[in-house]
């Protein structure tokens, strides 16, 4: 059990922040744009997806009570299920796809900032520093602890709300009904409309699993992160939803499909052009703490694998403050390399396919929780348990994952799966 004070753990309205922070990023603000050429019948999409999301919090929720007071989520979940080689390969992609998408956070933060800062857009030394600075002012202030990196994480998950809230209730007096006939707008079936709609939306949900990763430095994480991953999966489910159905009422499918700012452009007709510029924060904020919360999560992942020997010494060691600072650092590093890719002419494109790349990697991690789920309620026999609800509920997950990795496509898996394999020779010189 890890002996930290209390004084230094997060309790649970900062675990719950962690994961609706991680979850809701700058992304969100484009989706009811890309969802509109569907019409409403994508919100059907939006529930199977918050399904499958429910399903993947109760599981990790399980888990985290199964293998309590160890760091490291679906790592150590794995470890426990298959051994050392499953887990390194989850470690090890997921811990990459956490440095490079941190630099595409960085860049929406970027891009929300211009809106106020158009000399972003035109100075490209400008729009890097703005965004290596907002990479290391992060890295200094989870640098200080788990409680100042929570403390940062409530603060930009409460301010990022703001917006959304407002959306979902000002929109009622705005809404239109008429907006939502014909249900489907596309040439697809219903099944296929469900289908492809729930696949766009399913990435959102990304970070289901931020509470379980840095367990040990939760107060009471038995029953502090069940708590806290439902919560704020359903939170984060609820707002994204209401705030679809809501935007799609105010605003005609045929002006939304353009829109390249639609939650801006729903609170212009609520509150006229000041709301705008609020939304433009909103999603500033939004990125500026989803990026926070990854940072954290990136130091913890690699640390809790190095303490198991499968990772180099150097991501385990920590500061004064219990930060895994080295590792911490060279993630940032990593980062920052990835995020000027994306401003230098030749390398844009390399910057896309490495996105592209890493989701495979953000999706094998939910895959071997939800079979570690049920492999690890078998190895410990219990005559308590309810198989059916064990089984139904590790089989769904697994599913759903499952189908997840299939929604990314042959691209990504195939150039996901040679990524994953470059992680086999540090593995042999781990183990040697």
């Amino acid at each position: 059990m890890n002996q930290d004070k209390p004084s230094k753990k997060i309790g649970l309205w900062m675990s719950t922040s962690l994961v609706v922070g991680n979850m809701i990023g700058a992304g969100i603000f484009l989706m009811p744009s890309a969802l509109a050429s569907y019409g409403g019948i994508s919100i059907l999409g939006w529930l199977f997806s918050a399904v499958g999301a429910l399903l993947l919090a109760k599981v990790f929720g399980n888990l985290s009570t199964m293998v309590p007071y160890k760091s490291g989520g679906p790592y150590v979940y794995s470890k426990v299920g298959f051994g050392d080689f499953v887990a390194f390969l989850v470690a090890w992609g997921y811990w990459i796809s956490i440095w490079v998408a941190n630099a595409a956070i960085a860049i929406a933060f970027v891009g929300a900032l211009s809106v106020f800062i158009p000399a972003l857009e035109e100075n490209k030394i400008l729009a890097v520093l703005v965004g290596l600075g907002a990479i290391w002012f992060l890295t200094w202030i989870n640098s200080k602890g788990i409680k100042e990196s929570g403390k940062m994480q409530l603060i930009t998950t409460a301010l990022k709300l703001i917006p959304l809230l407002l959306i979902i209730f000002g929109g009622f007096f705005f809404f239109n009904s008429d907006n939502f006939s014909p249900f489907n707008l596309s040439e697809e079936s219903t099944f296929g409309a469900i289908s492809i709609t729930a696949a766009m939306t399913l990435y959102a949900y990304m970070g289901v699993e931020s509470a379980t990763i840095p367990a040990a430095s939760i107060e009471n994480p038995e029953k502090t992160i069940p708590r806290a991953t439902l919560l704020g999966t359903l939170l984060t489910a609820m707002v994204y939803i209401l705030g679809t159905v809501m935007i799609m009422g105010m605003i005609p499918p045929e002006i939304l499909s353009k829109s390249p700012a639609p939650y801006a452009d729903a609170m212009e007709i609520i509150s006229g052009p000041w709301g705008r510029d609020l939304v433009a924060i909103g999603a500033a904020i939004a990125a500026f703490g989803a990026l926070n919360g990854w940072i954290l999560v990136q130091g913890q992942i690699a640390m809790a694998t190095a303490k198991d020997d499968l990772f180099p010494k150097l991501f385990k060691r920590e500061n004064k403050n219990g930060v895994p600072i080295l590792g911490m650092i060279l993630g940032s590093v990593l980062t920052s390399i990835v995020m000027l890719m994306n401003y230098t002419d030749g390398l844009v494109d390399q910057f896309k396919f490495l996105i592209l790349l890493t989701a495979l990697c953000v999706l094998i991690p939910y895959l071997f929780s939800a079979a570690s789920y049920v492999l690890i309620t078998i190895q410990r026999k219990s005559q308590t348990t309810n198989w059916i609800l064990v089984l139904g509920l590790g089989g769904l997950a697994f599913a759903y994952s499952l189908w997840a990795i299939f929604g990314a496509g042959e691209e990504a898996v195939f150039w996901g799966f040679l990524l994953l394999m470059t992680g086999i020779p540090l593995y042999v010189y781990m183990k040697r």
